[in-house]
C-alpha cells in the first residue's frame, strides 16, 4: 500500500528512467531500477519522482511526444528478455549502444533497439492469451501502434507529409493497413505490452517497499501527433488541418523573443462540450500507473499563451482563458500535484486555491534579492508544496552556483546563513560549491514543505554536465544525462547515510 501524504512531511527523489546506469545505452525498467527502489528504501525515501514515459521521436523529449498512451519501448529491459527465451545476451551485447555511460547515444540506440525488439518478437508466441487480451482492451494503444505503422510506410516522415490518401484519419484506411501490416502492427502492440508487464513488476516493488511512484503529465502533444492526426477535433487546427494558434510562453528577462513550443493548442469548446470526456480519460489513466501525478504547465488551463502558427518567435502570442476548475471540479480529491511555476495573475492563484492542490517550490530561485518575505525561500514555504532544489528544465544546484559571479555569491551566502539560522540548520563554513550544493538540499529538507524532492544529479554534486533539458532548444544534450554505474555504486553509500540523518533530523518520511 502507497502511502497518504495528507498530514505529514515526506522525501522524495526525481530521477528518470533514462538516467539510471545501465551498459546497453540507456536506463530500463530491469535491474537498475529495483536496485535504484532499494537505495530508496535504504535511505528513508518514500517517493520516487519519475519524468513522463511516452514514446519520443525528433528530439527526444517526452513533451514532445507523438502520442499520448504511447510508451517508451526504448525503456524495455533486454535481459528480461533473454530471460524469457527471446533473445541470447550475445545478441544484445552484439549492437552498438554507445560508449559514453554518461550520455544517451540517441543515434546507437534508434539503430539497434527497435532491431534488437523485432528478433524478440519473432520469438514471441503471438496467440499468447494475455497478449491477445491486451490487444482487445486497449484502443489508445491500438491508435498509437496504427500511427507508428504508417510511419514506418512513409519513411517516419510525419503523419502531414504522408500520401494524401494517409494523411486524414479514415476507418477504411485503418482497416487496409491493419489488414497489409498486422504484423507490424501487432509487433507495437507487443512492445506496450512488454513495457507495461515490466513496469507494473517495478511499480508493484517499489510499492511493497514502502516507495510510492510519482509521474508526469505533458499537457501537450506533438502536432506530428496520433491525436491530432486521428482526433482533429481536440485541437485548435484550420480546414486544412493545421494549427491556427501554438503553444509556448512570452519573452522574459530569460529570453527577449520567448518560448516558442510549437505543440497545437487545444479546442477547448468542444472539450467542454464533451464534457471533458479525452481529460478526464488522460488523467484517470495516469493516475492508474503512477500513485501520484505532477501536470505540466498547469497554469495553461486558467490562461494559455497562443502564438500565431506561422510565426519564428513568441513574441507576438497572447494570453487566452482557458476552461480552468471546470475542467477539475470532479477531480479535487485526486492525488495531483500542479506545476505553478512561470506568470502567475490572479485568475490562476483562484485556480490553484479552488482545486487545492500542491503546487511547486525551487530553492535556487530564493536568492535573487535581500527581501526577506522571498516566498522561495525554504523558511517562507507553506505546507501545500513539492520543493526542489532544481528541476529538468533548470539548471543542476551546482550549476547554478557554479555561474553565480562575485556579488550574487556573496549575497546568497547571507541569505543561506540567515536561512540556516531560521531553520535551525547547522552552518559550517564549506564555501565550495559542492559543501553549498547539499546546504541547499538540507535546507530544502528542513523546510515546511509537504514533500522535498531532491533530483539525484544534485545529491551527487553533477554540473552543467548533468542538466536534463534546455527549454525550447534542440541539443544531444537535452534528455540524455545518465549516470554511470561507477558514479552511482561509489557515491550510494555516503548518500544514502546523509538523507537519512536528515529524513530523520527534520521528521521527513
Amino acid at each position: 500500500m502507497t502511502k497518504n501524504y495528507s498530514n505529514e512531511k515526506h522525501c522524495g527523489i526525481l530521477c528518470p528512467i533514462i538516467s539510471l546506469p545501465n551498459d546497453l545505452g540507456i536506463g530500463s525498467l530491469g535491474k537498475e531500477a529495483y536496485e535504484f527502489v532499494d537505495f530508496l528504501k535504504e535511505a528513508g525515501v518514500g517517493l520516487w519522482q519519475l519524468l513522463p514515459l511516452n514514446f519520443t521521436s525528433f528530439g527526444n523529449s517526452p513533451y514532445q511526444s507523438p502520442s499520448n498512451d504511447g510508451l517508451n519501448f526504448n525503456f524495455i529491459d533486454l535481459k528480461a528478455l533473454v530471460e524469457e527465451d527471446l533473445l541470447s545476451y550475445e545478441e544484445i551485447y552484439s549492437c552498438d549502444w554507445g560508449n559514453n555511460p554518461n550520455r544517451v547515444d540517441y543515434g546507437a540506440l534508434f539503430n539497434n533497439k527497435l532491431k534488437i525488439l523485432r528478433l524478440a518478437f519473432s520469438r514471441f508466441a503471438k496467440n499468447d492469451k494475455d497478449f491477445q487480451e491486451f490487444i482487445s482492451d486497449n484502443y489508445k494503444i491500438k491508435d498509437f501502434a496504427l500511427f507508428m505503422v504508417i510511419k514506418e510506410m512513409h519513411k517516419l516522415k510525419p503523419w502531414y507529409e504522408w500520401e494524401t490518401k494517409y494523411k486524414n484519419y479514415s476507418k477504411r484506411v485503418e482497416n487496409e493497413v491493419l489488414k497489409v501490416h498486422k504484423d507490424n502492427f501487432l509487433f507495437y502492440m507487443w512492445t506496450q505490452f512488454v513495457f507495461l508487464k515490466q513496469y507494473k513488476k517495478l511499480k508493484k516493488y517499489a510499492n511493497d517497499n514502502g516507495i510510492s511512484i510519482m509521474g508526469d503529465l505533458p499537457i501537450y502533444v506533438a502536432y506530428d501527433s496520433v491525436e491530432v492526426w486521428k482526433y482533429p477535433k481536440l485541437f485548435e487546427l484550420d480546414e486544412n488541418h493545421e494549427p491556427i494558434n501554438v503553444a509556448g510562453c512570452p519573452p522574459d528577462c530569460f529570453s527577449v523573443d520567448g518560448q516558442l513550443w510549437g505543440n497545437p493548442l487545444y479546442n477547448w469548446k468542444y472539450h467542454k462540450r464533451t464534457k471533458y470526456r479525452w481529460w478526464n480519460e488522460r488523467i484517470e489513466n495516469a493516475l492508474k500507473l503512477y500513485d501520484f501525478l505532477r501536470i505540466d504547465h498547469f497554469r495553461g488551463f486558467s490562461a494559455y499563451y497562443s502564438i500565431p502558427f506561422k510565426d519564428d518567435t513568441a513574441r507576438n502570442g497572447r494570453w487566452v482563458k482557458g476552461p480552468g476548475f471546470d475542467l477539475f471540479k470532479d477531480k479535487l480529491n485526486l492525488n495531483i500535484i500542479a506545476e505553478d511555476l512561470g506568470m502567475i495573475d490572479d485568475d490562476f492563484l483562484d485556480l490553484m486555491k479552488k482545486t487545492n492542490y500542491p503546487g511547486m517550490k525551487i530553492v535556487t530561485q530564493g536568492f535573487d534579492n535581500d527581501d526577506e518575505s522571498n516566498t522561495w525561500r525554504p523558511s517562507n514555504y507553506d505546507y501545500n508544496f513539492y520543493a526542489y532544489t532544481s528541476t529538468h528544465d533548470s539548471e543542476t544546484t551546482k550549476q547554478y552556483l557554479d555561474n553565480l559571479n562575485k556579488e550574487q555569491k556573496e549575497r546568497l551566502l547571507r541569505i543561506v546563513k540567515c536561512e540556516c539560522s531560521k531553520l535551525k540548520v547547522d552552518y559550517e563554513e564549506d564555501l565550495s560549491n559542492e559543501g553549498l550544493t547539499y546546504k541547499l538540499i538540507e535546507l530544502d529538507l528542513a523546510s515546511n514543505a509537504k514533500v522535498s524532492v531532491i533530483p539525484i544529479y544534485d545529491l551527487l554534486k553533477v554540473g552543467k554536465e548533468g542538466r536534463i533539458n534546455f527549454p525550447s532548444t534542440v541539443s544531444d544534450d537535452n534528455w540524455s544525462w545518465r549516470m554511470s554505474k561507477e558514479d552511482f555504486d561509489s557515491n550510494k553509500e555516503s548518500i544514502q547515510k546523509i538523507l537519512s540523518e536528515w529524513i530523520k533530523k527534520y521528521q521527513r518520511n
